[in-house]
């Protein structure tokens, strides 16, 4: 049984990014924009300050309150997009009911776009056009993949969730692979038994513990995209690890997997921005 680290995937993502920027002669900045105070929010954002410092990257944070007016928060946004100095925006999401968070969506600059919101940049994931960006954390699936060499050609894969910024988009970059891909949700009859067909697994459901060994044939890969904190207070993810990996070839840990190359692709979108602003297609 393979652990894959997302460690390892991400380091060759920094060194890319650390020589591709050192020719640049500026530092590219990004902008986070967050509303409220929520526990999870800020703790990712001082995941990504802290990658973002280690790889020469400016970022500042844009905090509105809760209880911001959609119409300020609009006027607010636009500044920040409009803002020739900022290469990339990334937003948390999901934002206040008051707030229209489609409109923002529909107006960030795609080439800003670093979490793949802009529905310019989700019709080139499902057009399966690189030029764009993709949430960051289904790349990071990818990316994982990719760095530990698993071919993903005319393998099952089942995906169990359907949600826009991880189900669906890395489905596409899957089938662009061309990976026969199975998508199970809430309504899916027998999300077990879809599993068990599979070669390797992508469990982004948003529940703990969910993928139990009644789920994984022998031999398959599980990708673990959740994170969660369990009654005893440590992290866990959608798969039951000790419950799994004996059963599986490769599988990644939580915490330490998926979550771990996602800064990094993040900070790889930032980088591709330098490059485009005006100028066309986005490239890698």
């Amino acid at each position: 049984m393979r652990v894959l680290k997302g460690i390892d995937a991400a380091r060759a993502v920094n060194e890319d990014i650390k020589s591709k920027l050192a020719g640049v002669g500026r530092s590219p900045k990004l902008a986070i924009v967050r509303i409220g105070e929520r526990p999870d929010d800020i703790s990712y954002e001082r995941g990504i300050l802290k990658k973002m410092d280690t790889l020469g990257i400016g970022a500042e944070v844009h905090t509105f309150p809760e209880d911001i007016s959609n119409e300020d928060f609009q006027g607010a946004f636009k500044a920040i997009n409009d803002d020739d100095k900022v290469d990339g925006i990334l937003c948390f999401m999901p934002m206040p009911k008051q707030i229209d968070a489609g409109r923002i969506a529909e107006t960030i600059d795609p080439h800003k776009d670093m979490d793949g919101i802009s529905p310019v940049n989700q019709a080139k994931i499902y057009a399966g056009d690189d030029s764009g960006y993709a949430p960051c954390t289904a790349e990071a699936v990818i990316t994982l993949l990719d760095h530990y060499d698993i071919d993903v050609t005319g393998k099952r894969v089942t995906v169990i969730g359907r949600s826009p910024v991880i189900g669906r988009p890395v489905s596409m970059m899957l089938m662009k692979k061309n990976a026969t891909v199975t998508i199970c949700h809430t309504r899916t009859k027998d999300v077990a038994e879809e599993c068990r067909r599979a070669d390797i697994i992508v469990a982004a459901a948003g529940v703990p513990k969910m993928v139990t060994a009644d789920f994984v044939s022998q031999g398959a890969i599980a990708i673990d995209v959740g994170i969660h904190v369990d009654e005893d207070g440590n992290m866990c993810g959608d798969v039951d690890y000790e419950a799994v990996a004996d059963r599986c070839e490769a599988i990644t840990p939580v915490p330490g997997g998926v979550g771990s190359v996602t800064t990094s692709v993040l900070a790889d979108h930032v980088k591709r921005s330098v490059f485009c602003q005006g100028s066309g297609p986005v490239t890698r």
